[in-house]
């Protein structure tokens, strides 16, 4: 749960407040959240999470599954609610929160960790390109991914009525939600056109001829899609399984639904309508359009990188971190691998740290940052933030995975037993990051900000190798 100071930023506009709206946790909402305490000077000590959950740490697993639940179920939106989400009030609830003064770029797109980080290296501040909002399902199934459809469908065509600019990507994923993916419906919501809200902040925020860098997360995943402004997909790569596992005969989808309570034998998807769509995290074609058509019309060039794997802007942003620092006459020898929603951008930078940052947990996500530390010049130190799953997955790296990574420290090697302890079903705050970095020696002052130039040339040298797409 983030902290009422900064989340009763006040919009203006009717509707629902976009506070309730964005889903609590969610990865627009974190990453908004420590991005602009990044550039305000702050940390991040004040983010945390439902506190029901983490008293149930040492809880048996059917309670914990149970408590999960619950509280999916009380923090998602009413049908009266969806009906009432503005989603340019959620624009402006995004852009509000960052200081009010001019700026050098601005970072946009898909969410991803080492987007907030490059930001804050180029003192820029990241808007998403769109939005979580998690609505209740009171009779749900964590196995029917087909009634999680029909349930959604007259939910979506509610959002839709109040928000036609915005496309509506429904997503029942048990391997990444748990048993709580069969107490709500969640729907990835991206605008299809530039809002209102982030033409004004570009138009008042940025200073003359700042760039704007587009990050678009390129993964494809299968899709029934009508055409109307809403698409579904069960199961989604944040996950850590591909496509063919949620097949009911599929060994590994038994395993998830049978740790969530669920059965495989009732598993039935809705019928699939496009092979290779871009997957919920996507940039939609339209948003895309519309911000380079401002950036045209005001004189900002728009530079778009596409992202194949979460890995690949995770390792360029290290390199380019290490060389930043060097540069600077730091030593860029000290690794911190974060993890979820263990990031703090603003304690990376006063401790003078490289970061990289794991999607998720799951165990190819944490191979990413083995292989790039294998074929990297060895850190004297690293420090990991292993956020801990929430639910037991097939899916999902073990702790020794995570070890193994600490082990390539030359001097320190540092798995966070806070993060560690009851993991993969415990529960840990944004906070954690926070309270772990603190504890780091100071390297001030920063280093002045990257050049936006610098940014690119690195993305797309460096980038070419891990398959990056700049233009």
């Amino acid at each position: 749960m983030v902290s009422e100071r900064v989340e009763r930023t006040p919009v203006s506009g009717a509707g629902l407040p976009a506070e309730r709206v964005v889903a609590a946790g969610s990865a627009a909402r974190i990453l908004v959240a420590v991005t602009a305490r990044a550039l305000r000077g702050d940390d991040c000590g004040d983010l945390g999470h439902p506190r029901a959950l983490s008293r149930l740490t040492g809880a048996p697993e059917p309670v914990r599954r149970a408590a999960a639940v619950r509280a999916a179920g009380r923090a998602a939106l009413t049908a009266a609610q969806v009906a009432a989400v503005d989603a340019e009030r959620v624009a402006g609830w995004f852009a509000g929160q960052y200081p009010d003064r001019r700026w050098p770029g601005v970072v946009l797109g898909s969410p991803h960790g080492a987007a907030a980080h490059l930001a804050v290296a180029l003192g820029v501040p990241w808007l998403p390109a769109g939005f979580e909002v998690a609505a209740q399902w009171s009779r749900g199934a964590v196995d029917r991914p087909d009634a999680a459809y029909d349930h959604g469908v007259p939910l979506a065509d509610r959002l839709l009525t109040g928000n036609p600019r915005v496309h509506v990507r429904q997503v029942h994923c048990p391997a990444s939600r748990g048993a709580a993916a069969g107490a709500v419906v969640t729907f990835a919501v991206r605008w299809r056109a530039l809002p209102r809200a982030y033409a004004r902040f570009l138009a008042d925020r940025l200073e003359p001829a700042a760039p704007v860098l587009l990050l678009h997360d390129a993964r494809t995943w299968p899709v029934r899609d009508g055409g109307d402004g809403h698409s579904f997909q069960a199961g989604c790569p944040a996950g850590g399984l591909d496509p063919v596992d949620f097949h009911p005969d599929a060994r590994a989808l038994g395993q998830v639904l049978r740790a969530a309570g669920g059965d495989e034998a009732r598993w039935a998807a809705p019928e699939v309508t496009v092979a290779g769509a871009f997957a919920e995290h996507g940039v939609e074609s339209g948003f895309e359009h519309d911000a380079r058509s401002w950036g045209d019309r005001h004189g900002h060039p728009l530079y778009r990188v596409v992202v194949p794997q979460p890995d690949a802007l995770s390792a360029v942003t290290a390199d380019l971190y290490r060389r930043w620092l060097r540069r600077a006459g730091k030593t860029g020898d000290r690794l911190v691998v974060e993890c979820g929603r263990l990031l703090d951008p603003g304690q990376v930078l006063r401790a003078g740290l490289v970061p990289y940052w794991c999607e998720n947990a799951t165990a190819r996500r944490v191979a990413g940052v083995e292989w790039w530390l294998a074929g990297s010049e060895p850190f004297s130190s690293v420090d990991v933030l292993a956020e801990p799953p929430g639910l037991r997955s097939p899916a999902h790296a073990g702790l020794p995975q995570w070890l193994a990574v600490a082990g390539f420290g030359r001097r320190r090697r540092a798995l966070d037993r806070g993060a560690a302890r009851g993991y993969p079903v415990a529960s840990v705050p944004t906070r954690r990051a926070t309270e772990v970095l603190r504890n780091q020696p100071c390297d001030l002052p920063a280093p002045p900000p990257l050049r936006m130039a610098d940014a690119l040339a690195a993305l797309r040298d460096a980038g070419a190798h891990q398959g990056l797409l700049v233009c």
